[in-house]
């Protein structure tokens, strides 16, 4: 049975140039969507999973992201005093949480960002969260691999099945399925074409991955794009043990990229009690517009 998963990795290191000019002095991660950062999602998701250690791989001007997590006594008084409880519990309801933050000194790729968090993992497993990557609050996507990874003890993957035009945009496993939502990986490559993707099963922004993956990411050099590709380190690892994948069929939006953001904010923002009524009747009103 494998180890329970304590700490989680989150790369927050790139350059953010799907966004700019926005994130060009302010980290992508730090976009928001709705009324919190993409960042914050991915961090409670993990925290709902029982995980309370995150180490976050950060990079120049990315400062804000470890304002935002520290305690911000002034303005947290300031919200007491006037009585405020909500906006006072939605911004200390993380101050419990353990924060660790590596400055990657250049964007040299996921793998090399991960290989950034080894003398802090130690020997233990760990979960991978990418927070461009948003997962719909409530789903369990999490939790399963983490169960799963406590049945074989071995890295788990999450899959997506994706339109074949898109393969290139992702990492692609080649596998058995093992029984409902689990394959057993025997191959993975980085962004195939569209004529050599094994299958239309993408590696998507969680992982559970094992201390062993850090010797693999020592030897191996840049891959895809002249960075050292966490795939191609997988793959690595893949000759010495079984790695699994596990199939997510909830909502997931690809928030690094702009038509994404827009739908996850959008659907998030129909789902916000606080909100969703008036921004229904807003939507209702510009599609009629459109169609006038």
């Amino acid at each position: 049975m494998g180890k329970l998963i304590k700490k989680a990795i989150l790369p927050a290191g790139g350059l953010g140039t799907r966004f700019l000019p926005a994130t060009k002095a302010s980290p992508k991660e730090m976009l928001p969507i709705v009324d919190k950062p993409m960042i914050q999602y991915a961090i409670e998701e993990a925290r709902s999973c029982g995980i309370e250690e995150f180490i976050i791989i950060t990079g120049k001007y990315k400062r804000a992201i470890e304002d935002h997590f520290d305690s911000a006594f002034e303005l947290e008084e300031s919200l007491k005093k006037a009585g405020k409880k909500r906006q006072l519990d939605e911004i200390s309801r993380l101050n419990n949480l353990n924060f660790a933050y590596i400055r990657q000194k250049a964007a040299l790729g996921l793998g090399h960002a991960i290989h950034c968090a080894k003398p802090y993992v130690k020997d233990e497993p760990f979960a991978v969260l990418l927070s461009d990557d948003i997962i719909e609050p409530g789903s369990n996507l999490l939790r399963s691999m983490m169960n799963l990874y406590k049945e074989y003890d071995s890295p788990i993957l999450a899959l997506q099945k994706v339109p074949l035009p898109e393969v290139n945009k992702y990492g692609i496993i080649e596998g058995i399925r093992e029984r409902d939502n689990v394959y057993r990986i025997n191959s993975l490559v980085e962004k195939p074409s569209q004529s050599n993707a094994p299958s239309d099963m993408a590696i998507i922004g969680r992982y559970i991955l094992t201390p062993d993956i850090f010797d693999i990411l020592d030897g191996i050099g840049p891959g895809k794009g002249g960075e050292i590709q966490l795939t191609d380190a997988l793959y690595g690892l893949l000759k010495k043990r079984q790695i699994y994948g596990y199939v997510f069929s909830g909502q997931r939006y690809d928030a690094g990229d702009k038509l994404g953001y827009l739908k996850a904010t959008v659907d998030l923002a129909l789902k916000n009690p606080l909100i969703s009524l008036h921004f229904r009747e807003y939507l209702i009103e510009v599609v009629k517009g459109l169609k006038n």
